[in-house]
């Protein structure tokens, strides 16, 4: 019984002490722990003891039936009691587990009311500053590649540009979500400038994108990066689950989604009957349409002046820096998380609970150069938010998220640790169930592969 209680408290039995000779004795006087009433159940049983180890100790941690003090024979049940009063196992683990598929305790307009309000202001002179930003660094490293014209700067070059290029395209996106200012026309010209500089239709991309953010974590309805049926999966040639799920096909699959989307849709971004868009869009769709081909027909005339090599030195291969930036960052912001997350289908789906699937991701040194476009999770809530208030909107809503927020892993100066994680989601997370309103991404397994290879 006494080992049992030393047990309890952590506490090893103390040493003998012997007298040494000559030497006056060595007095302990150990504190007295009395037991009362010990016949009784656990309700009844008190415990005098100046040590302090029992007060200290949380006997009511999680305490389902009334404690006994157990017999030597009744170790082995004792310590199942305890495994399963503290959650190691039964049904109390499940109960304490987060389900990030179950509907929040929240409403969308608690995570609005817990935001500043001067976060939702949009200062035009300020995005405008990062627009000049960028467009300065952009030409100044185009001026010192070219001035240098060595091939150990070329390398550092493509990787500079590319990001900074990836930088022009988030500050467009921006104008496309009207987060740069409230002026609908400056947001035009503005992401108009950007997006075609780096071959993109703005108002193409800016429809379907608005269109991924009304129906974020919807199997069928969401644009980008959505998960794709057991149907249709099992429906793709080899080749074809080849460049989508093998690294680095699919990082390099924007230009392709510009004209045709994503397996299972149709359609195209340059098209102004496309399904994408409805009659009253049509318009602004030629106009990006013409401004792409306007800087399409500039970059052919600069490859006779300069030469296709410098051309492709100077743009080609930033531009595909860009792309690569571009579906590694919307990828991983909906995949590649150690937990699976669900997708939804039907009633199920409600733009909170398909918003509250996406993923914060910190990037390092980039964070500032791409306008913190990691702090995604408030972005797609409230894409109207401007960009340079999203990390203090994130703070103060985090509280009201809880567990549905998921911290992202800290980077280094350069986000490396990225590429792990995409490259385990694309091994992993291949498809979801046909049926079924809350699905998880599922994996086909080798033996299929094998067998439809055979």
């Amino acid at each position: 019984m006494a080992s049992w209680v030393l047990s309890e408290c952590g506490l090893k039995p103390l040493p003998q002490v012997f007298h040494r000779p000559g030497a006056r004795p060595t007095s302990y006087k150990p504190s007295k722990i009395r037991f009362l009433h010990s016949n009784k159940a656990g309700t009844d049983l008190k415990f005098a003891s100046t040590t302090g180890c029992f007060r200290d100790r949380n006997w009511g941690l999680k305490v389902s039936v009334p404690l006994r003090v157990p017999s030597i024979e009744g170790e082995e049940e004792n310590q199942q009691r305890i495994n399963g009063v503290n959650g190691f196992n039964g049904e109390e683990k499940e109960e304490l587990k987060f389900n990030p598929g179950s509907p929040p305790p929240f409403k969308l307009a608690d995570i609005r009311a817990a935001i500043p309000k001067h976060c939702w202001v949009k200062n035009p002179w300020r995005s405008m500053s990062y627009v000049v930003r960028d467009v300065v660094v952009v030409l100044g490293l185009a001026v010192a590649a070219a001035y240098v014209n060595n091939w150990f700067v070329w390398p550092l070059y493509w990787a500079a540009q590319g990001t900074m290029f990836w930088a022009l395209f988030v500050l467009g996106h921006d104008c496309g979500h009207g987060s740069f200012s409230n002026n609908p026309k400056l947001n035009s010209v503005v992401g108009h400038i950007l997006h075609s500089s780096i071959l993109v239709p703005y108002h193409g991309w800016r429809i379907s994108h608005r269109t991924h953010h009304q129906n974020h974590g919807h199997v069928e309805n969401d644009e980008s990066w959505h998960p794709l049926s057991e149907r249709i999966y099992k429906s793709l040639d080899m080749v074809t689950k080849t460049l989508r799920f093998t690294v680095p096909f699919p990082m390099l699959a924007y230009p392709f989604y510009l004209w045709g989307r994503s397996p299972g849709k149709t359609g195209s971004h340059f098209d102004p009957s496309s399904d994408l868009f409805v009659p009253s869009e049509r318009k602004d769709v030629i106009t990006s349409t013409v401004c792409w081909t306007a800087m399409a027909a500039l970059l052919v005339g600069l490859g006779f002046v300069m030469g296709p090599m410098q051309l492709l030195k100077l743009y080609g291969v930033p531009y595909w820096v860009f792309v690569m930036w571009l579906d590694l960052v919307t990828y991983l912001h909906h995949h590649g998380h150690e937990e699976k997350l669900p997708w939804y289908r039907g009633k199920e789906w409600s733009y909170l609970r398909g918003g509250l699937t996406t993923l914060d991701r910190d990037y390092g040194l980039i964070n500032n150069i791409h306008h913190d476009i990691g702090t995604h999770v408030i972005h797609h809530l409230f894409p109207q938010i401007p960009h340079y208030h999203l990390i203090e909107a994130t703070e103060a809503a985090k509280p009201v998220l809880g567990k549905y927020y998921r911290e992202p892993k800290k980077s280094g100066p350069l986000p490396f640790h990225l590429i792990g994680n995409l490259i385990r989601s694309l091994k992993q997370d291949h498809y979801v169930s046909d049926t079924g309103d809350v699905v998880y991404y599922q994996t086909e397994s080798e033996l299929d592969v094998s067998s439809k290879l055979n």
